[in-house]
């Protein structure tokens, strides 16, 4: 049998019982058209619970043999959003209990998540500054774990967080080292700063880039140039690689 929990309104404009007369009412149902105070409704020793945590308001709906929702209007949504719930006092009492027996244990569970992400996010970061280290063997170490570091950070969208990022594609990798080159080593954040467009900035201080990366390729592709070094065109914005770079 499916339950059909009483609907309870939080009134915009001040309104009176229509059987009490008492008023306002913080709270009220609608019977054939008229408000209804919650004593008059047989609802007035419910308290109110109000929306937020889950837990509390499924446990305290499950151990109350009577609730009510209750909703208030959004004019400016024109819907009725809800509240919160109104239970009984004892259902309330023992579902917090409930809550604060199992609190410790799900802030264990938190603390291992959080273990376990910091630990994965670490080995991405590892990943990536060895690869660096590996396609630039010039690049101060320091400077590479700093771009390893930006490009893998939880939650930026970078070049670390994409699919090629974790999958150490040459492009991906090469496009987070460029980015960094581009706004420590060339003048190009001032030049956006004067108003320069994004890519004509990109053009101008592309060759000092290159420059840059030349210094810290292997040997064997320094005299080689552009061509046939890892990574693409610095005009585009596209840098090799799905995922933002530029920070």
């Amino acid at each position: 049998m499916d339950l059909v929990a009483p609907v309870v309104v939080e009134p915009l404009r001040r309104r009176r019982c229509s059987e009490c007369r008492r008023g306002p009412l913080e709270r009220m149902i609608v019977e054939y058209g008229r408000p209804v105070c919650l004593d008059c409704a047989d609802l007035g020793h419910l308290v109110f619970l109000r929306r937020g945590d889950t837990a509390l308001t499924r446990r305290a709906r499950e151990r109350s043999a009577l609730w009510a929702v209750v909703v208030r209007h959004n004019r400016r949504r024109t819907r009725y959003e809800r509240q919160g719930l109104l239970v009984e006092e004892a259902a309330l009492a023992l579902a917090e209990t409930a809550c604060l027996a199992d609190a410790e244990a799900r802030a264990r569970r938190r603390a291992r998540d959080a273990e376990r992400r910091a630990v994965r996010d670490a080995g991405i970061t590892e990943a990536l500054r060895v690869e660096i280290l590996r396609l630039f063997p010039a690049m101060p170490p320091e400077r590479a774990a700093e771009i390893a570091g930006h490009a893998a950070a939880k939650g930026s969208g970078r070049v670390g967080r994409t699919a090629a990022g974790r999958a150490l594609d040459r492009g991906a990798v090469t496009a987070a080292v460029r980015a960094s080159v581009r706004h420590v080593d060339t003048p190009y954040d001032t030049l956006l700063m004067s108003g320069v467009p994004r890519h004509r900035a990109r053009t101008t201080v592309a060759p000092a880039i290159e420059t840059v990366l030349r210094t810290w390729r292997p040997p064997d592709l320094r005299a080689r140039g552009r061509a046939d070094a890892p990574g693409v065109t610095d005009t585009t914005g596209a840098e090799g690689a799905p995922g933002r770079t530029d920070r």
